[in-house]
């Protein structure tokens, strides 16, 4: 393991702790907020703090079960164990989205006047900084590993800013200007917007399960490199895929049939290892073909 590969594990375990310590700052303070104001827009984020440290939570588990090496069992590794949380952070997020809708519901029918708002002003501020420096450090984590937990997790902390700054406005105008209508309703804006999010992680993970290729412009990288290479003339079969932060290439090379074995091999080996100088954390795996072969190739476009 590269010292490189090294790092970026221990930044993943690192920002898996901190979602998790913010999170249950939050929860505290949120919760404190709620029962001193009443409000139910502060409610649906105090109810998303809570799914955000269930998530979390889910999310170091399974980042440290994606980083054990490949086993007997395993030869792949563990890295879908990262998009299987995912899916568990949409499905907790989903859920607390319904719960919302239900409570903004009833208090669309039975408005109640907020009270306390400073607190709930003040709780809503430390939220957000709190936050921002919390997804600052998994961006960073991100660009630094690729990891699609900690992205994900990332993604619904950056909705929570932006709700944390909807309640704000929620409780300015049911306190202040009267409109005790405006706190149902921004809670259902809430909820929607959490749905959303939802189905962003939901698609992305869902992508990674089903083995779905690399982007276009990753595999036109690859063809480049293979195809550049002395010797080589030509390529096809190629498969890729990604599984947590491993990437996994296969593809076959084009040589010249009356080469020798070793030197066919050697070839090989160096359009292995430019390919994954290009691509970190990746598995290559070259086959040689002497060209002119009758064969079909299947062609995906």
């Amino acid at each position: 393991m590269t010292p490189a590969s090294v790092s970026s594990e221990r930044l993943m375990r690192w920002a898996t702790y901190a979602s998790v310590s913010v999170a249950c700052l939050l929860i505290a303070s949120k919760f404190a907020a709620w029962l001193a104001t009443d409000s139910v827009s502060l409610l649906s984020t105090l109810i998303d703090s809570i799914l955000d440290a269930a998530a979390s939570l889910i999310n170091l588990v399974a980042v440290r079960h994606a980083l054990e090496p490949a086993d007997r069992e395993h030869r792949f590794g563990h890295g879908k164990a990262e998009a299987l949380a995912g899916l568990a952070q949409s499905a907790f997020i989903v859920g607390s989205a319904m719960f919302l809708l239900v409570e903004a519901g009833q208090r669309a029918f039975n408005p109640k006047l907020i009270a306390h708002t400073e607190i709930g002003y003040v709780v809503m501020v430390f939220s957000i900084i709190l936050t921002a420096v919390l997804v600052i450090f998994q961006r960073y984590v991100v660009r630094r590993s690729g990891s699609v937990a900690i992205s994900a997790d990332s993604l619904h902390y950056q909705t929570d800013i932006l709700i944390n700054f909807s309640v704000i406005v929620s409780l300015f105008l049911a306190s202040q200007m009267g409109l005790a209508w405006a706190d149902p309703l921004f809670a259902v804006g809430i909820a929607a917007y959490i749905i959303y999010s939802a189905w962003q992680i939901g698609t992305e993970v869902f992508q990674i399960l089903m083995d779905r290729e690399l982007p276009d412009e990753d595999r036109q990288k690859i063809r480049a490199i293979a195809l550049a290479e002395k010797g080589v003339t030509g390529l096809h079969d190629l498969r890729t895929r990604s599984s947590g932060t491993q990437v996994f290439i296969q593809l076959h090379l084009q040589m010249n049939g009356e080469m020798k074995l070793r030197d066919a091999h050697e070839i090989a080996d160096v359009v292995e290892l430019k390919i994954s100088d290009a691509f970190a954390n990746a598995e290559v795996i070259v086959h040689q073909d002497p060209d002119g072969l009758d064969e079909d190739h299947p062609e995906f476009h």
